[in-house]
């Protein structure tokens, strides 16, 4: 399996598999019988003006840094002090290690009553959570989380949709899961480094951006039989949960949702079970419910394909199971606690709006526009995920 032999696979057009590195990595596969051949550059043109380092608020072409995504949740939170809430849920691996690093803050947002934005799963309210930039180095999934942020705060009191969401759901975002691996892509400046991992390279002899463990790996469901190569771009960690971003955010998830699944892999989620969760990811213009540890369909795999599919109404994304990822987000919150849980691929392998680094213009032109019925659809279906 590529993946276990440490190779950096990612999904393609019409079910093709792409696997990203070098001239090394294509004669590695080469060797194994493999026919590679160049699909993409890795930049795109950028914006005249972008940051040379991450001493600034924005780099290549006006990507924001993981501590101006910090700085825009405070802001938001004063702006709009009646409808938000924002956590502190953790800290990043090079902050438990004091060098540095980030705080990982998620803001709930709804029109705030007695009781709602707590840190409890036994909510009045029904709630949809997206998490983003879990794999750094997708620089547009940070940015479309903000978006979304500022679409429902901006749009509460004038927008009819958005204000009957916010009256009865809570939605929550974490823009940035993994801002170490942001910062380490940032420091490249108009040409960021391909950061896919977090920062920890306890004893890796392996120089950036090769060090770090793969968060969308690491979690504690189903985890192992991910890349085992510590150099590995989808190296799993040395144990379940073993990075502190992991562990911030599957505790987030406990705080947030009560177990509505039985432990047996087979157990479908009840259809009285509440939540949606998407986790943005780049690239393959797919909607992929879980499983990604077995190919097997999951117990509620056809309510997950019909709300998939009513997603993918709006972004024209193809709606398919994960299969060959192990230690996933959304393996972790189906899996665990039942939730309607997504990864969303955003964007093609190729062209200026493709790969890990689209021009930044192309989160207003054409991720935005394409996703925000999605999201609007998730969070409608917070409610009652498998119930239609």
């Amino acid at each position: 399996m590529l993946e276990a032999a440490g190779f950096d696979v990612e999904h393609g057009v019409d079910g093709t598999v792409q696997v990203v590195g070098d001239s090394r990595v294509a004669d590695r596969l080469t060797a194994l019988g493999y026919r590679p051949r160049k699909f993409d550059a890795v930049y795109k043109p950028v914006v005249p003006g972008g940051a040379s380092d991450i001493g600034v608020q924005t780099f290549y072409g006006g990507y924001r840094t993981a501590a101006e995504h910090d700085r825009r949740l405070t802001d938001v939170a004063a702006a709009f002090p009646a409808l938000t809430q924002v956590y502190d849920i953790g800290d990043s691996w090079r902050k438990t290690r004091g060098q540095g690093g980030h705080d990982i803050k998620a803001i709930c947002i709804t029109r705030k009553q007695a009781g709602d934005c707590a840190l409890s799963p036994n909510s009045a309210k029904p709630r949809f959570a997206v998490i983003a930039q879990v794999h750094a180095r997708e620089l547009a999934t940070g940015e479309l989380a903000w978006r979304w942020i500022d679409h429902v705060t901006r749009g509460y009191g004038t927008d009819a949709e958005v204000t009957s969401i916010l009256d009865t759901t809570e939605l929550w975002v974490v823009p940035v899961v993994n801002p170490d691996g942001v910062d380490i892509v940032a420091s490249g400046g108009n040409q960021p480094l391909m950061q896919r991992k977090n920062a920890n390279n306890t004893g890796a002899s392996c120089s950036a951006p090769g060090y770090g463990i793969d968060l969308n790996r690491n979690s504690t469901f189903k985890w192992g039989g991910a890349g085992t190569s510590r150099c590995g771009e989808t190296y799993q960690g040395t144990a379940a949960g073993s990075e502190p971003e992991t562990r911030a955010v599957e505790a987030w998830f406990k705080q947030l949702f009560p177990d509505q699944r039985g432990p047996g892999d087979t157990e479908p989620a009840p259809v009285t079970t509440r939540g949606v969760m998407i986790t943005i990811h780049s690239y393959g213009n797919l909607i992929m419910p879980p499983w990604g540890w077995t190919w097997n369909a999951n117990p509620n795999a056809s309510q997950l394909a019909a709300l998939g599919r009513k997603m993918a109404a709006f972004n024209g994304y193809t709606v398919v199971a994960e299969g060959d990822t192990t230690g996933t987000t959304d393996d972790f919150t189906y899996g665990n606690l039942g939730i309607a849980s997504y990864t969303f691929e955003i964007g093609s392998g190729s062209g200026s709006c493709g790969g890990f680094f689209p021009q930044y213009s192309c989160v207003d032109s054409l991720f935005w526009p394409r996703n925000k019925g999605a999201f609007l659809t998730a969070a409608k279906a917070a409610r009652a995920p498998y119930a239609s």
